[in-house]
């Protein structure tokens, strides 16, 4: 089968990740940046004359036009974006989370396998520098820990603040659940959570210790009503102590060796990760379409679903936590936050 050389792509909705799926389609050699399209038309408009983009005004105009789309718009609208696209035989790459809850996402996974197209999902730290040396040793962890804090999120005009349509644990926290889910191949036996609405409807800041059925446990916080941002993952291993400050953009691997501890830093920005992400995608695309078999990005529907599982089932553990305690919140009202 003959094709294009380079991938028809289109991104709907370019808010503050839309914008950059955006600039760096248009700046890959091996796509063809078609256009974009957004619900708000101003950020539609600036966004495309930034970059040289044609705007459309209706998103199936876009997708008739293109070969495969990212999609960047609010969690809660993943569902009813992506499936539309799918079930007209475009290729998909749908921000994390896969979507703001489990049958949505069950639903996008089905409708892209009945459809035989790719179905990627933007988990972008796995395309970090420093997992390229976790996942070579992800057998050998033992406990991980994950803190990513966040500020409060600005107001939007006509849109709830970004990542507020759902938990801080869908928005922040999947991050590190779908990493350690990565590095821990075994069953969850057990988990425990607290978490508590701050600012929001829904929780804002969590802690969840998770233990498998292999002995490895994980603990994760992620906050977004922190004043400093801290974003830091640590690997406890066999033979091995691996360290990644995101903020810092620094990393370093601590290994054993016949005459002690050899230490290897590891420069986080060696490598623009949604970048290498998109250029994935556009491979398993281009692979699948030049074989006529599907051929799975890094990170498929499957294990976004997979993520956002464990996800709601912290969630609604930290609730049934509050419910069972007498524990009740008052979350501050949008005025208030004004």
């Amino acid at each position: 089968m003959e094709i294009d050389s380079k991938l028809k792509v289109g991104v709907i909705g370019v808010g503050a990740l839309g914008r950059h799926h955006a600039r760096l389609y248009a700046q890959s050699p091996n796509a063809e940046m078609v256009g974009i399209f957004d619900v708000q038309s101003e950020t539609a408009k600036r966004v495309g004359e930034e970059f040289n983009l044609k705007i459309f005004s209706d998103w199936r105009e876009l997708a008739e036009q293109c070969d495969a789309l990212s999609v960047a718009v609010p969690a809660n609208y993943h569902a009813t974006t992506t499936i539309p696209l799918l079930e007209m035989g475009k290729h998909v790459l749908v921000e994390k989370p896969i979507a703001a809850s489990v049958p949505e996402a069950e639903a996008m996974v089905e409708a892209a396998k009945k459809n035989n197209v790719v179905l990627g999902v933007g988990h972008v730290e796995r395309f970090n520098p420093a997992m390229d040396f976790l996942e070579k040793y992800a057998a050998n962890t033992r406990f991980i820990e994950a803190h990513r804090l966040a500020q409060y999120p600005p107001p939007r005009p006509g849109l709830p603040r970004r990542g507020t349509e759902v938990s801080v644990v869908v928005d922040l926290m999947i991050h590190d659940i779908d990493l350690v889910l990565t590095m821990v191949d075994s069953e969850v036996e057990h988990f425990d959570v607290v978490g508590i609405p701050v600012l929001s409807k829904t929780e804002d800041i969590v802690n969840a210790r998770i233990k498998f059925r292999n002995g490895s446990c994980a603990s994760l916080t992620a906050s977004r009503v922190s004043q400093e941002p801290l974003r830091r993952f640590r690997v406890f291993q066999e033979d091995c102590y691996i360290s990644m400050d995101y903020g810092k953009h620094f990393g370093m691997v601590l290994k054993r060796n016949r005459i002690g501890l050899a230490r290897k830093d590891v420069n986080l920005d060696e490598k623009n990760a949604l970048a290498a992400e998109l250029e994935d995608f556009i491979l398993a695309v281009n692979r699948s379409r030049m074989t006529g078999t599907l051929c799975q990005p890094k990170v498929p529907g499957e294990q976004g679903l997979r993520a956002l599982k464990l996800a709601v089932a912290i969630e609604t553990e930290a609730r049934r936590y509050n419910d069972q305690y007498g524990f009740k919140f008052a979350p501050c009202t949008p005025d208030e936050l004004n």
